[in-house]
């Protein structure tokens, strides 16, 4: 009786003590489709965050950077330009290194990364109707533009958006 009640002591003991595994959590793997320079999705900032370091550029300030984000709207024309969603209700327009790359037409609402520069620019009203037309908006919003703006930009060499 006493070795068994030994037995139970040890094998309580010796369970007790060993480490638990811990179980990650699996993440879902994205599938991108690549356009211009061939990035990686590892190390991308949020939205969120890329909204933070715009606050802090200047006019002529560059920052190059990788940031994932929505894609709100793409350029109805051939795919030429995109907005992209920052907290705060704000938006980044992205345009495409050299002109060398396109993106669907039909990529709206997509998850996307991009890499880049990122600036602050002021953009005139003519430069604005042209993005308006562009962007298929009526000739009333078009003619509503009346003042330049102060746009978050981004100039993008490689962009992954999901498929």
């Amino acid at each position: 009786m006493k070795k068994m009640i030994t037995i139970s002591l040890l094998t309580l003991m010796i369970v007790s003590c060993e480490k638990k595994q811990e179980v990650k959590p699996e993440v879902a793997k994205v599938d991108y489709a690549v356009f211009g320079d061939s990035i990686s999705s590892d190390g991308a900032l949020t939205s969120a965050e890329m909204m933070d370091k715009f606050k802090n550029l200047k006019e002529g300030d560059t920052l190059e950077v990788k940031f994932k984000s929505g894609i709100n709207e793409v350029c109805q024309k051939k795919g030429c330009w995109m907005t992209l969603d920052l907290a705060d209700d704000k938006e980044a327009f992205v345009k495409f290194k050299d002109y060398g790359f396109f993106v669907p037409k039909n990529a709206q609402d997509k998850e996307v990364i991009v890499n880049g520069k990122a600036f602050v620019s002021i953009e005139s009203v003519d430069v604005l109707k042209h993005y308006a037309k562009d962007a298929g908006k009526s000739q009333a919003a078009i003619d509503s533009i009346t003042e330049p703006k102060v746009t978050y930009s981004f100039m993008a060499d490689g962009v992954l958006i999901a498929k």
